[in-house]
């Protein structure tokens, strides 16, 4: 049985939306002739206005969506980080907090506790997501957790200009589309999407230079010779929306937690089926055709891209970690020690918590942390405990 056919039934309403989606997919690919890339297929799936995943109204986010991030499980997560923004506020004499993607809203509510109670609140706390029900959800979130707050955050439409403090985005760069890549016979075939006897289904042909030279590329650097058959992703998008992201900074730090691996690792012959990954009531599986509109599609960073992409736009990279230490280096140690005004289950929740962001079999070692700093020498703390740049 497949995947897909294991995942929880659609009530009418989503069976008639995924529909719509899949309508307008099909569309896109017979005005191409037949093929769209999986970059293309994953773009309108997640992105399409009103109907893809991060554009319509379906709720995504706890219990009641389709995955939970770490503010989501761990409010400790955003405190950390929070504590982290503060230093690098008060090295630059102030600035603003731009978060990229905020989700529910939950990472920016405790962060502008902690940032408050620390007495380092920003100037402003700017949100730029695309998502219009998640910014709604965001706003209700903030005027319920931090009322007093809520006149200093604000909700962008694209990137500042000339911006100095802190940009944050947690779980961003894995939903970025991606291209996928087969290889076969020593060559490079480009893994697109065709619509074949009533269903998306894979199809291959000759990849365009762009991928193939990326391809070239990635496989010289993986150290050993992938077999046939070799499945994987690249990031074609990453370098333009660092170069942008970067160009609208003037002075500041970008701090990047995601799940992701170095180049070496991420495209090592033995992951040979790639990363890609489908998130669906909490059920994960690699179906990216199942429940269109419905589901998160995503892919596991090559952080080495990350760097890559963030030098060639004039940043520096200024740290990359592990989850688990990043926390621990931005105070998670003080957090945990700190529960002599809390009852007995609140300190068993903040220890499941923490077990959660930092067991290598959780999310301590599988989510790594990147900062890349522009007109920002100063070091970092969530990078003291152990830097891992030169795995990079």
């Amino acid at each position: 049985m497949s995947l897909a056919l294991e995942l929880p039934e659609l009530t009418p309403d989503e069976a008639v939306h995924s529909e719509r989606l899949a309508e307008r997919v099909r569309e896109e690919i017979a005005r191409a002739g037949g093929w769209i890339s999986f970059a293309r297929f994953m773009a309108l799936a997640l992105y399409e206005p009103g109907l893809g995943y991060y554009s319509a109204g379906a709720r995504k986010l706890g219990a009641a969506g389709d995955f939970v991030t770490a503010p989501e499980v761990a409010p400790v997560f955003s405190r950390c980080l929070a504590l982290q923004c503060a230093e690098i506020l008060h090295g630059l004499g102030g600035g603003d907090v731009f978060e990229l993607g905020a989700g529910s809203g939950a990472m920016a509510a405790a962060m502008l506790a902690e940032l408050e109670r620390l007495d380092a609140l920003p100037a402003r706390y700017r949100i730029l997501d695309v998502s219009a029900d998640l910014r709604e959800r965001q706003r209700v979130t903030l005027a319920q957790s931090v009322p007093q707050c809520l006149d200093r955050v604000e909700w962008l439409d694209g990137l500042p200009e000339a911006f100095n403090g802190v940009i944050v985005g947690n779980e961003v760069l894995d939903a970025m589309p991606v291209e996928r890549f087969v290889l076969r016979g020593g060559e490079i075939n480009a893994l697109g999407v065709t619509w074949h006897f009533g269903h998306f289904d894979w199809s291959e042909t000759r990849a365009p230079a762009p991928l193939r030279e990326a391809v070239r590329g990635l496989r010289e650097q993986a150290g050993e010779d992938w077999p046939e058959g070799y499945v994987s992703e690249v990031n074609l998008v990453l370098a333009p929306w660092l170069a942008s992201l970067g160009a609208a900074i003037d002075r500041g730090v970008i701090l990047f937690v995601d799940y992701g691996l170095p180049r070496r690792e991420y495209y090592s012959p033995e992951r040979s089926d790639g990363t890609l990954l489908c998130h669906f009531r909490h059920r994960f599986h690699a179906d990216p055709f199942a429940r269109l509109g419905l589901q998160d599609i995503t892919a596991w960073v090559d952080f080495t891209a990350v760097a890559e992409a963030g030098q060639a736009a004039g940043l520096e990279v200024a740290g990359y970690t592990t989850q688990a230490h990043f926390l621990i280096g931005c105070g998670l140690g003080e957090f945990l020690a700190d529960v002599s005004s809390l009852d007995v289950v609140s300190r068993v929740n903040l220890s499941r918590q923490a077990m959660v962001l930092t067991l290598p079999g959780e999310m301590g070692e599988r989510f790594k942390a990147i900062a890349l700093a522009k007109g920002y020498d100063a070091p970092l703390r969530g990078f003291a405990v152990r830097d891992l740049r030169q795995t990079l």
